[in-house]
């Protein structure tokens, strides 16, 4: 199989993600449009994968690329390709289809709970997880469901954590890529942003990655490994 990946930021880790892809032998196609490498007509490959991101999903005056990887998200799904939009990627993949997206109204740092819905526990991705689990999020934003999105999971702060449309295109909030490694790397290269979003959460770390961090670690290699399966 060959998976286009589309990271959206200097600083991006495929994590559980990319283990589950090493497993299954994919090709990967690895596009960087942050750095002013410019998005193709056409991207030949079996799936896509967007990631996050520090910009918001309407911030075409910053990143005019951003217009062309929806339309890019859009036509994959259409082609009953398997899309995953992780963050940002669920962001513009709710754009793509025409959700509203919310900005700075929905702050969520850390390993946070997240619910499946009913629709969610039925789901081929989403039942890899328990009903209720912890994942690791690192965002202000939100958006609206897409008129025909099927509802997968929610959580206190952000409803909207996961969504599907048709067969394999999922939207997930929250970083199940994100393994403990990928979290304290994360940690180390940003401490003054991280120290902001949550204060006090450097000396909360260690405790927290022990417990509810290797919780985390195995539901998103679960999920990653669910997702990978629907590549023909």
């Amino acid at each position: 199989m060959r998976v286009a990946i589309i990271e959206n930021t200097r600083i991006t880790h495929h994590g559980q993600l990319g283990v589950a892809l090493h497993e299954a032998a994919a090709l990967i196609d690895l596009w960087k449009p942050w750095s002013g490498q410019p998005l193709p007509d056409r991207i030949e490959a079996d799936a896509l994968v967007v990631f996050g991101g520090e910009q918001a999903a309407t911030d075409d005056h910053t990143h005019p690329y951003l217009p062309r990887l929806a339309d890019l998200m859009a036509a994959f799904s259409q082609a009953d390709k398997p899309v995953l939009g992780i963050c940002l990627g669920s962001q513009l993949l709710a754009r793509a289809f025409g959700g509203e997206n919310h900005l700075g109204i929905a702050p969520e740092f850390g390993w946070t709970d997240v619910t499946l819905t009913g629709a969610g526990r039925a789901d081929p991705v989403l039942s890899a997880v328990p009903e209720t689990f912890p994942i690791f999020q690192w965002h202000s934003d939100t958006f609206t469901l897409p008129q025909g999105a099927v509802h997968l999971a929610t959580s206190r702060v952000a409803p909207h954590q996961a969504f599907r449309l048709g067969r394999a295109t999922y939207g997930t909030q929250f970083h199940f890529e994100a393994s403990r490694s990928v979290v304290r790397d994360w940690s180390r290269t940003f401490p003054d942003l991280v120290e902001k979003t949550s204060p006090g959460w450097a000396s909360r770390h260690d405790a927290l990655a022990a417990t509810r961090g290797a919780q985390a670690d195995a539901h998103g290699l679960a999920l990653a490994r669910a997702w990978v399966g629907l590549i023909a």
